[in-house]
């Protein structure tokens, strides 16, 4: 029982004691263990970590502008459906003849059959010479409206549409890109999160030796000079603080590094690292146990969402599209076109056969012979595809083996904490045992010390121990995409660019 109290003692002090720090550094030299007045300020909770680096991580936002210059050429691409409008026209100033004509047409891409529907509008005046006669136009002008159809080639697929699903499947994998980035950070966040809290309890435990060596030296110099203790017990323990100054000072430094590794991930609203200070260090009593973490069909599941896979997946239906439109290359062309065209006014200068009503059918044939173009064509983009097929086999056999390794660390992790955490109450028992051997006369200083820098360095593993286990979560965490668990299950879609138009 007595083991207990005063591990739960140890507990407090560590929580109640700030660093011995000045104003908002992370890891000043703290002297021989005393208490700066601070104020108090809330704990740094991963929560609040993994929502400052989702927000404002300069690689997320690289990924967004990266995700807008998609949407951009998606845009583009649907470009190529835009009703054109143009306008032509002529005005003779000398010479024989003295015709004029002026036009306009509208024209209107199909997004099916490779065609086009257009209309438009011409009107002419005085004389042509016969090479030009198709000038000639009724008094008030000639409307024609047409449509033109592709029968073989372009029938089913074009560049224009190809240009069109390409464009939308490198949204898709610009935003597994993203989603790829933002779990990415979120897991080196975590990790560097749990670093900075294992360092600082670290720093705690040996801030608390320090102090009890310190405390100690004023009791044994009174009993050295009423004679109850020899002198080299004083000397014994300035050779204990020393050492435990020591361990101080490497310490802070190492608590230090953890807080500039984790100020790149927390940063203030304006986007700039911002240096953790120590006393928002969590307490031992907010270092809450492992989230239960399940195997069952995880390796399967993990597989189909896996944005690795899932780029390679969107990259092969590119391919796919690129062999078709190479394919197309093959076929002949067939083009069928229909035009009508009607004068208004009265009879022109073209006389009565350029004054009547036309309906008119056409076609053009284009056979490619020898299609070396697109066979060539075709041969790259089908190794090009095979490429990514192996890749995409590779990749995910990795990711199979990276699972497997993650839950074994994490079951192991999780064992050593436990472990762990049991060692702290034997060597807690172990030092306060020792500690009434030495009060009864039984026990010599060198053993106090010994005992009590045990239980030290047990409660140091087990935040050590602490430490590995939330890394191995975060690690599989990430490799599962648990977004939730990467403070992404709200924001994985914060900041995006618009939607798709």
């Amino acid at each position: 029982m007595r083991a207990k109290a005063r591990l739960l003692c140890l507990i407090a002090v560590l929580c109640a004691a700030p660093f011995t720090v000045s104003g908002q550094d992370a890891g000043a030299p703290a002297g021989d263990g005393g208490v700066a007045s601070q104020t108090v300020l809330a704990p740094l909770l991963a929560d609040e970590v993994l929502a400052s680096s989702a927000q404002h991580f300069p690689g997320i936002l690289k990924s967004l502008a990266e995700q807008r210059i998609a949407l951009g050429k998606a845009v583009e691409a649907e470009g190529a459906f835009d009703t054109v409008f143009n306008s032509d026209g002529f005005n003779r100033l000398n010479g024989f003849y003295d015709g004029r004509v002026a036009g306009a047409k509208l024209t209107r891409p199909f997004r099916e059959f490779g065609g086009e529907l257009y209309g438009g509008y011409s009107i002419s005046r005085d004389g042509f010479p016969i090479y030009e006669d198709q000038y000639f136009t009724s008094t008030d002008g000639t409307v024609k409206v047409g449509a033109l159809f592709s029968l073989l080639r372009d029938r089913a697929i074009d560049a224009r549409r190809v240009g069109v699903i390409d464009a939308r499947l490198q949204i898709e994998a610009a935003e597994l890109e993203l989603m790829l980035t933002r779990v990415g950070v979120q897991q080196r966040a975590l990790s560097a999160y749990w670093r900075w809290i294992a360092a600082g309890r670290q720093l705690k435990v040996y801030e608390e030796l320090l102090r009890l060596a310190i405390d100690r030296e004023a009791g044994l110099e009174r009993q050295v000079q009423d004679g109850s203790r020899a002198r080299i017990f004083l000397t014994e323990n300035a050779q204990n603080l020393v050492r435990r100054r020591t361990l101080v000072v490497s310490a802070q430094r190492d608590f230090r590094a953890a807080a500039f590794e984790l100020s790149f991930y927390l940063r203030d609203p304006s986007g700039e690292i911002s240096l953790p200070p120590a006393a928002r260090l969590p307490g031992p009593e907010l270092i809450s146990e492992l989230p239960p973490a399940t195997s069952a069909g995880i390796i399967e599941q993990s597989i189909a969402r896996r944005p690795e896979l899932l780029i390679i997946d969107t990259a092969l239906q590119r391919a796919q599209q690129r062999i078709a439109l190479s394919e197309n290359e093959l076929k002949p062309r067939v083009d069928l076109n229909f035009e009508y065209a009607y004068g208004l006014g009265d009879q022109g200068d073209g006389g009565p056969s350029k004054d009547s009503e036309d309906f008119i059918v056409g076609f053009t044939v284009e056979v490619p012979l020898e299609r070396r173009f697109a066979k060539g064509r075709i041969a790259q983009e089908r190794a090009r595809r095979n490429a990514l097929e192996f890749e995409r086999q590779q990749v995910e056999d990795q990711i199979e083996l990276e699972l497997q390794n993650i839950l074994l660390d994490l079951d192991v992790a999780r064992e050593l904490s436990r472990l762990a955490g049991q060692e702290v109450e034997q060597a807690d028992i172990m030092a306060d045992a020792e500690q009434q051997r030495f009060e009864q006369g039984a026990s010599d200083f060198f053993l106090v010390n010994l005992r009590e820098e045990a239980a030290a360095n047990a409660l140091i593993r087990y935040y050590a121990a602490v430490r590995e286990a939330r890394v191995a979560r975060a690690n599989y965490d990430a490799a599962t995409v648990n977004l939730e668990q990467l403070g992404l299950g709200s924001a994985a879609t914060a900041g995006e660019g618009e939607p798709y138009p």
